[in-house]
């Protein structure tokens, strides 16, 4: 994940209608305002979000935010400083690109993918346990937060990194229909000492074509890794992350899994570890594939 916003025509790492945003009540409170961004705006662009440390300072204006939705959307927002977020737009996300919002200097972006609501609705008429990869474009809904300083990012309970006037990404395409996926932004409290250090940047990255694909060598990874540790193997590679919360074998809070995109298809995968019904094709770690920029690698994180 990047601290640097990428914009370009004809990329995306969700429709958004008025019922994306559901039976909301006090204290939750509704983020609306995307209900005709779907249909009007089709653009597509790359986009990426940085790896965290740990430890912090106190933010007084900043205490915690929730972010609760589904496969389908429904989203919802909820949590002392739910007034620090505002919508930011909603745009399909064709063949699994990550589009580019604009991230305002100071503001923390949060992009949510998930299907529309029709997609949704089909896959739970036809009584599939999860949505398949169909043909129809995902969607990402964005809100930026309004805090300058550190906050922690929890998946489902669990720390994922510490984030500052950055980009984070969070995939529900692949859960269960009925599955809630929760993001945490939380400021530091009790009075932790230190702040964090953002992580080195990687110099190699730098200058690199946004629009060309290019070879990545396979980051080994182990089911159980830290978070953190396999996020700063997958920058290594110049890899933009998107993150995904799945049941799984490994310990919940660790990486269950990555999915490393490749070119062609949407389905054109290479998870590492192998399993869950992608695997190597032949290749090992340290083996030399071709990706897609603007096809982030998704960090699936155990529950």
């Amino acid at each position: 994940m990047h601290a640097h916003q990428r914009t370009h025509h004809a990329r995306t790492h969700p429709y958004s209608t008025s019922h994306l945003y559901p039976r909301l009540r006090h204290p939750v409170a509704l983020v609306g305002g995307a209900t005709a961004l779907v249909a009007a705006l089709l653009a597509t662009g790359c986009d990426s979000a940085p790896d965290g440390a740990t430890g912090a300072a106190d933010d007084p204006a900043f205490s915690t935010v929730r972010f609760e939705l589904g496969p389908r959307g429904g989203i919802q927002v909820s949590g002392a400083s739910r007034g620090a977020v505002a919508p930011s737009g909603a745009h399909p996300a064709p063949a699994g690109r990550a589009y580019a919002f604009d991230r305002p200097d100071g503001r923390l972006l949060v992009v949510l993918r998930h299907w529309p609501e029709p997609v949704a609705e089909r896959a739970s008429r036809g009584r599939m346990s999860r949505l398949p990869p169909l043909d129809e474009a995902a969607v990402e809904t964005a809100f930026l937060v309004d805090t300058a300083n550190w906050v922690r990012a929890d998946l489902d309970g669990h720390p994922l990194q510490w984030l500052r006037r950055d980009t984070i990404r969070i995939d529900t395409t692949n859960v269960a229909t009925g599955d809630t996926t929760r993001l945490t932004l939380s400021a530091p409290h009790g009075g932790r000492d230190g702040q964090p250090t953002p992580p080195a940047g990687n110099r190699s990255c730098e200058g690199l074509d946004d629009w060309a694909t290019r070879d990545v060598v396979l980051p080994e990874v182990e089911a159980g890794a830290p978070v953190a540790d396999v996020v700063a193997r997958l920058r290594k590679q110049c890899l933009d992350v998107q993150y995904a919360s799945l049941p799984g074998s490994a310990r919940p809070g660790t990486v269950e899994r990555v999915l490393v995109p490749l070119v062609g298809p949407r389905d054109a995968l290479v998870a590492v570890p192998p399993g869950s019904g992608v695997e190597l094709s032949g290749r090992t770690v340290g083996s030399t594939v071709l990706v897609d920029p603007c096809r982030p690698a998704t960090m699936v994180v155990a529950r």
